[in-house]
Order: structure tokens, then C-alpha cells, then sequence
């Protein structure tokens, strides 16, 4: 087995307090890999700790932890990449572990799963929800899914990073990662790892309300790309649904009388009963077209080369 180019990117904006501990952490677990430390816009000494530290630091100067992951698979050539956040909570030391499952399964992705948390406040139970309503979500909408959907800490194989759009902008970037894998049936597995709690200084960025709807909102709009005749059969099944439930009392009153008089609510009916239609054939040419760009993405997948 040849030896593995490791890449280790750690997303960072305000961590002047928790990155030189991740970047030593790191460089302990990973001696021979090469660190990244992607600045986004930090107004604190992030940067320099980080440098202090041994890593190598690139900026992007676009807001969003998406952007900077774009950018990081983008410009950043390894065999294998690992993925963290620059906050010090994920356990550096389980990453040779995580990289010899990939390699030796010739997986694409290993998600390391918070199973092990030191203090309850490093994961809360707020989190904890949202974390198990999403994995439900996908898991209904994809047929599987994740145990920890929103992980920061993953493994990657270079044919899974650069074959991945990256489209998010920003925290719904690790739905965006898992939806990607289950959308091509890639190989990938789950690592229990230890969670802890923030070092003194160090803030979290994300926003449990707003950036919880960006999430949902991006799981929906993936859905109606990903899957657009459930999609819209849905949304035809309920139209349909309330047409005929309007349509029932008028088509009684006719029964008996001869007559619609409320011809309104009949025009209402047949209105919707049409846009239920439309919402059918709507699901079935993009569900044409969606086989067509899941079969290019899969080639293009395809041509990259497996962890060896």
C-alpha cells in the first residue's frame, strides 16, 4: 500500500482561543499530514496563532462555512482529507483511525459520530434534537441516512472532494456533504468520537434558529432536485386531495337538484384538480432529467480514482 497525501483543513473565523490547541492536536495525531487553517474574515489573532502553531493558513473572504470548504476542496490537492472545525470539541486523535477505515474499506467518507460527550454543554439537547429530526428527515427522504448528519468531522477520498459541488454558503454545508453521498450510494461508515466543550475564549458561530432553517431549507430544495416525483407527487396528491374533497357537496347538490350553484367553488375545484396534474407530469420530465445529471455526476465520480 503506498503512502497516503493527508490533508487536514480546519474552517476558522474568531478561534484565537481553540486553533493553536486543534493545529497541535492535529499535527500530534497526524505527523506527515499538512495542515490548512482557512481564515474566514477573523477580526481576532487567529491567524497568527495559527501560523505559530505550524499550520498552513489561506483566507476566504466570503462569509459562510460553506464557502470556505468550496473553496479549500477546490484549491487543495491529497489523497485523503480530513475535515474539523478549528474550535478544539473533535477528537484529533481518532483520525488515523478514520483514515485507515477509509483507506482500507476504500471508502469515500468516514463521519465521525459524537457519540462520547465529556460535558453536556458541548453538545446541547437542543442540538441533539434538531441533529435527530434531520437524520430522520433524510433518512425517509433518501431511504438512509447518518447517525450525526450534522458532523464537522469527517474523512474524506479525493474522488469524493472533487466531485462534490459544494453549493451551501453556510453550516448546511455537512447536509449538503451527506446528501451528496447518499444521492451517488457512495461507500461510507461512521467512527464513534469523543465531543468536548469549547475552550474559555472560544464562541460558537452558529445560530440554532437560523441556521437550523437554512438546513431545513436546503434539505427541501434537495429533495425537490433529488428526488422531484416524490417531490411533486406529494404536492399533487395533496391538491388533488382537497379538489375532490370540494368537489364531493357539488357533485351530491347535482344529484339531487340538477344544478351547480356554486360555481365558484366548482371552477375552484377544477382548478385545483388540474394543478395536481401538472404537479404529476411536473415530477415525472424532471425525474427524467435528474437520471440523466445523477448518471454524469456518477461518471464524473467514476473517472477519479478509489483510496488504494
Amino acid at each position: 500500500m503506498k503512502q497516503q497525501s493527508v490533508a487536514v483543513i480546519l474552517p476558522c473565523r474568531n478561534e484565537e482561543a481553540a486553533v493553536g490547541a486543534t493545529v497541535t492536536a492535529f499535527r500530534a495525531a497526524l505527523p506527515h499530514a499538512a495542515i490548512y487553517v482557512f481564515d474566514n474574515n477573523s477580526t481576532d489573532n487567529t491567524v497568527n496563532v495559527a501560523r505559530a502553531a505550524g499550520a498552513i493558513v489561506r483566507t476566504e473572504l466570503t462569509p459562510g462555512k460553506g464557502n470556505v470548504v468550496r473553496r479549500s476542496f477546490a484549491d487543495i490537492d491529497a489523497d485523503v482529507y480530513v475535515m474539523a472545525d478549528g474550535d478544539a470539541t473533535y477528537d484529533a486523535a481518532a483520525a488515523p483511525t478514520m483514515i485507515q477505515e477509509l483507506i482500507e474499506r476504500q471508502l469515500d467518507m468516514v463521519v465521525g459520530v459524537r457519540s462520547a460527550v465529556a460535558d453536556a454543554a458541548a453538545f446541547r439537547p437542543g442540538h441533539r434534537l434538531g441533529n435527530a429530526i434531520l437524520n430522520g428527515m433524510l433518512s425517509h427522504i433518501f431511504g438512509r441516512s447518518f447517525s450525526d448528519v450534522l458532523s464537522g468531522y469527517r474523512v474524506f477520498s479525493r474522488r469524493f472532494v472533487k466531485s462534490f459541488p459544494a453549493l451551501s454558503e453556510g453550516f448546511e454545508v455537512e447536509t449538503e456533504i451527506s446528501i451528496h453521498a447518499l444521492g451517488l450510494h457512495m461507500p461510507v461508515a461512521e467512527i464513534g468520537t469523543a465531543y468536548k466543550v469549547r475552550p474559555e475564549g472560544s464562541k460558537s458561530k452558529l445560530s440554532p434558529f437560523r441556521d437550523g432553517c437554512r438546513i431545513l431549507l436546503t434539505i427541501l430544495t434537495l429533495f425537490r432536485i433529488e428526488r422531484p416525483m416524490l417531490f411533486f407527487g406529494i404536492i399533487g396528491t395533496l391538491l388533488g386531495f382537497v379538489s375532490i374533497v370540494i368537489a364531493v357537496p357539488l357533485a351530491v347538490t347535482y344529484a339531487e337538484i340538477g344544478l351547480v350553484p356554486r360555481l365558484p367553488t366548482a371552477v375552484l375545484s377544477t382548478g385545483l384538480m388540474i394543478l395536481a396534474f401538472l404537479s404529476f407530469f411536473s415530477g415525472m420530465i424532471l425525474d427524467t432529467v435528474v437520471r440523466g445529471r445523477r448518471e454524469l455526476r456518477r461518471l464524473a465520480y467514476l473517472a477519479l480514482r478509489p483510496p488504494e
